[in-house]
């Protein structure tokens, strides 16, 4: 998944006015990290996709 389409869909997800906290501030218990801390480590976008999905109980529809 590219970087652009995981930020889209955690937009879709969060809303456009909590997107940039949630990445910055959400732990995802998954993987132990904020979405930008594993981003930085190098996290493939689609593990962390999977870790908000279920940190934020995504719809199916939307995963």
């Amino acid at each position: 998944m590219r970087l652009s389409d995981f930020w889209e869909r955690l937009t879709e997800v969060v809303g456009p006015a909590y997107t940039t906290s949630w990445g910055r501030d959400m732990v995802l218990p998954e993987i132990g990290l904020t979405v930008e801390q594993a981003i930085e480590a190098g996290v493939e976008t689609a593990v962390i996709w999977r870790a908000v999905c279920e940190c934020a109980e995504v719809p199916p529809n939307l995963r």
